[in-house]
């Protein structure tokens, strides 16, 4: 089948050798760059029949970062036609939606201050797949260039990979993902703003570690009558939806729990056979994130707490017995903020805390001093960020901190995705001060990316559990393993997928921890109104 957008022509010049960037040309390979010399100048080639606002996200952020822009924006290929941008409008209208995102149009003339060039550029940045001449980085999203490509791709329901390429060599690439991927304007838009963090940090010379390849995605042709269609089906799941919150409490999660009396999730790579037994909530809340902790001579899980009335979570905590839970959680910690993920940990004689704390920007080292209860907070790790279950790991005589981070998205702009950009920061001590990972993100991939709970060693091996959201939010947890981390690179092999199924129903899967005794996982359930 044709793909929609540009094809994307390869050059005739070899690949160059060297990698990197430079800005004069190489004798040994015709039209690529020589690797001597950082890119200090560049030319952006884009669809100039309608501009929208990522273009000028991503030239305010290639600025911001010292490179000299020229812009190139005659009319060109890939772009998308009038019945989709009528699909995005009536998304918009349904779900109550900003109209002045990263797909919104730009008023004529938002971009004349990057017309003119002092120089000739050291690269050209090629986002329709038209340029035909120079050292030329290319970007497509499954293999087509354009935002048609990108799209094509979200409509047939997978996630794209997008990739930067000079000639046959690949520069970079990422799995795009969205929290939201059946709203095809969410989507398109975290996948545009995913795509300003991948070109950002390729020019740096950054490059994330490529997700895992997957076979070639079958991708719809967006003719008037797909696009057509799929207003139908935004219509039709419009009304469901709603009907669907006027009879439940949504969305609302549930903490499964077993005894262990044989192997964990770990080594077992499937659910047990006797399934889970479900924390039980009266409706009114719900709990996720299960983290417990083995200290002072007992167990005790510590959960997100969701009251549906308050819309704002607190982290609330249960001790377990050798029956199971003793009682109902009860809040311990609680802030003007929402607070969720509580990665809990003992060291130094003491239990300490980081819960997640993406709305506030922060991320914030506790202590107790009245376990399980009397949180007060000690340092505060990291500031300025969106970051998403933020996840320590001793390792290699540091202190490392896992975060996917929702880059570029600001109060009045809330775009982007949690969950594909994974970040590192490392320190000598886990109360910091942490210093982030010269290569950040160090993984683009919605499939891999999002920590799931606590790293686990296994016969020398460290297993990272991660969240893959290729079919929403939560869909699914894999178990990655670690194949290398250090201050100059990181990588992983995720080795098993576990989704939700018969030994525990519904439809989402995306925490798993272990105490000494017990096992938790979290997924969806179901909350009736008249409950």
């Amino acid at each position: 089948m044709k793909r929609p957008g540009a094809s994307c022509p390869t050059p005739t010049a070899a690949p160059s050798p060297h990698g990197g960037g430079g800005d004069r040309a190489n004798p040994n390979f015709p039209g690529e760059r020589d690797a001597d010399r950082p890119i200090r100048r560049l030319r952006l080639r884009l669809d100039g029949a309608r501009p929208r606002r990522w273009h000028r996200l991503l030239l305010d952020r290639l600025t911001a970062q010292g490179l000299g822009i020229a812009l190139d924006d005659r009319p060109g290929p890939g772009g998308l036609t009038g019945s989709a941008e009528r699909l995005f409008h009536l998304e918009a209208i349904l779900g109550r939606m900003p109209t002045d995102g990263p797909a919104a149009p730009l008023p004529p003339g938002s971009l004349d201050a990057y017309r003119a060039a002092p120089a000739p550029p050291d690269l050209t940045l090629d986002l329709c797949g038209d340029a035909e001449s120079g050292p030329v980085w290319r970007l497509a999203y499954d293999g087509a260039c354009g935002e048609a490509a990108l799209l094509a791709a979200l409509m047939a329901g997978h996630a794209p990979v997008a990739t930067l390429s000079e000639g046959a060599r690949r520069v970079a690439a990422g799995r795009l993902g969205s929290e939201t991927p059946g709203t095809m304007l969410a989507a398109f838009e975290d996948g545009l703003m995913r795509t300003i963090t991948l070109v950002a940090s390729a020019l740096t010379g950054a490059r994330p570690a490529d997700p895992a390849s997957e076979p070639e995605a079958q991708r719809l042709a967006l003719t008037p009558a797909a696009l057509g269609e799929r207003a139908l089906r935004v219509l039709a799941r419009a009304v469901v939806h709603r009907l669907y919150r006027l009879c439940y409490r949504a969305p609302h999660w549930r903490v499964g729990w077993r005894r262990l009396d044989g192997p964990d999730l770990f080594d077992l790579r499937a659910h047990p056979a006797d399934g889970w037994r479900v924390l039980p909530d009266d409706g009114r809340r719900f709990y996720a994130d299960p983290f417990p902790l083995d200290a002072q001579g007992r167990t005790v899980l510590f959960v997100e707490e969701y009251p549906h009335a308050t819309g704002k979570g607190v982290i609330s905590a249960v001790p377990f017995g050798p029956d199971g839970p003793e009682g109902a959680p009860r809040p311990v910690l609680e802030e003007p903020w929402h607070l969720s993920y509580p990665f809990v940990f003992a060291r130094d004689g003491a239990a300490w805390m980081v819960p997640e704390a993406s709305r506030n920007g922060t991320v914030d080292l506790y202590r107790a001093r009245a376990y399980p209860g009397g949180w007060v907070k000690e340092a505060t790790l990291l500031s300025g960020v969106t970051a998403s279950d933020a996840t320590l790991l001793e390792h290699g005589g540091r202190w490392w901190l896992f975060a996917t981070i929702r880059d570029g998205a600001t109060a009045r702009d809330p775009r982007g995705a949690f969950s594909d950009a994974l970040c590192l920061w490392s320190a000598p001590d886990f109360r910091g001060p942490f210093v982030p990972h010269p290569g950040n993100p160090v993984l683009i991939d919605i499939a891999a990316a999002r920590p799931a709970g606590r790293i686990v060693s296994r016969g020398g091996r460290l297993i990272r559990p991660v969240q893959d959201g290729r079919a929403g939010y939560g869909a699914a947890l894999a178990l990655a393993r670690i194949d290398r981390l250090d201050e100059e690179g990181f990588s992983q092999t995720v080795e098993t997928i576990l989704r939700p199924g018969p030994l525990w129903p519904g439809t989402r899967l995306h925490t798993l921890n272990r105490s000494t005794e017990f096992e938790f996982i979290d997924g969806s359930g179901r909350a009736p109104r008249w409950r």
